[in-house]
């Protein structure tokens, strides 16, 4: 099975994991790929320049833009995202009409189209990782999803999969979920596309944050004592997890794309310290308010069992191939945190 002389929609691809996707399938000979993306969290620089990719600016909650876009695919692959945390928090009614309207939009679209083989819906490891800061073990697929989750984006995520098994078991349709752990790599552009109400525009995820401050020799911030833990994941990996679901993932199915190994903010921090060569001390600063997701890894035995899917680059070689890619990208990644730099003072340091 392969994607050759395959029609594919990737909406939101013009981001971070949605481009590297793109990239990908082209060296797979995709026969076409149109992306769909409003540019609200992404880079135009981000889409590959080939014949055979069409870019569709808008959202993919507008009827109009899903009528431009058509029915006519082999696959499709669901990345766009309100992004994240913090950005959902501050605007819930944004995240809203960018995470939990779109995925209902494109399930209502698809049911019914006979063509189309599989639908991979980006969710989330944070909808099901239990809430903590004790050990925990490696949170599989089949955790019970918690009823207080800390963040209009959690909540939109997950129902996100709820719509998605809706439309599975009463039209068919061929829905399958990827529960992301926390992804890093290069095409992460710090500031890409528009103001979003807080600085986490800027600051997105805390691993392209803490290798462009190491990169200027500033102090790491860490929270709570770095003591949190993630499941950080290179995008290769990302990418070839959700080509092993559209692929041989089970319709209805759900499977976590992890690494399974868990690290703490202050391992992250020192690594990258000692491979940017970034002598600053580490600041430490006080527990998020609204995070209650203090430890967390995701279990990898499912996917590897059903889809053959394992993660394959290591913590530091995926950080040294991110800061090559960053240090090669200064000037695109200044230029997008600039636009930004009248509502995040902090950032007028690093120009």
């Amino acid at each position: 099975m392969s994607f050759h002389s395959k029609r594919i929609l990737v909406v939101g691809g013009a981001g971070f994991v949605g481009s590297n996707l793109c990239y990908e399938l082209l060296r797979q000979n995709a026969a076409e790929i149109v992306i769909v993306d409003n540019l609200l969290s992404a880079e135009l620089e981000n889409v590959p320049e080939d014949s055979k990719v069409q870019f569709i600016f808008g959202s993919i909650a507008d009827d109009r833009i899903l009528q431009k876009a058509g029915k006519d695919y082999d696959y499709v692959f669901h990345l766009a995202t309100y992004h994240g945390n913090q950005s959902s928090i501050a605007d819930p009614i944004a995240d809203h009409q960018n995470n939990t309207l779109t995925t209902l939009k494109l399930c209502e679209h698809f049911q019914g189209v006979s063509r189309l083989q599989k639908m991979v819906y980006s969710s989330a490891g944070c909808t099901v990782a239990k809430k903590t800061y004790d050990d925990v073990s490696a949170t599989s697929e089949d955790a019970e999803v918690s009823l207080y989750h800390d963040s209009p984006y959690q909540i939109s995520k997950i129902i996100g999969e709820f719509y998605g098994n809706y439309y599975w078991m009463k039209y068919k349709l061929p829905f399958a979920k990827a529960r992301f752990q926390n992804v890093y790599g290069p095409r992460e552009i710090l500031g890409a596309g528009s103001w979003r109400g807080t600085p986490a525009t800027v600051w997105r995820n805390v691993t392209p944050t803490f290798i462009w401050k190491a990169l200027c020799n500033k102090e790491l911030p860490v929270e709570n004592g770095g003591q949190a833990s993630r499941d950080f994941i290179f995008v290769d990996d990302i990418v070839a997890g959700l080509i092993a679901i559209a692929l041989r993932g089970e319709t209805g199915g759900v499977y976590n794309l992890a690494s399974g190994v868990e690290t703490t903010i202050q391992e992250l921090a020192e690594v990258i310290n000692r491979l940017t060569g970034n002598k600053a001390s580490i600041a430490y600063q006080p527990a998020r308010p609204w995070d209650r997701s203090g430890k967390r890894f995701g279990s990898t035995d499912k996917a590897k069992d059903e889809i053959g899917f394992e993660a394959k680059v290591s913590l530091e070689e995926g950080l040294s191939k991110t800061i090559e890619w960053t240090k090669q990208n200064r000037d695109l990644i200044k230029r997008n945190m600039m636009k930004h730099a009248y509502y995040v003072h902090e950032v007028r340091d690093y120009s």
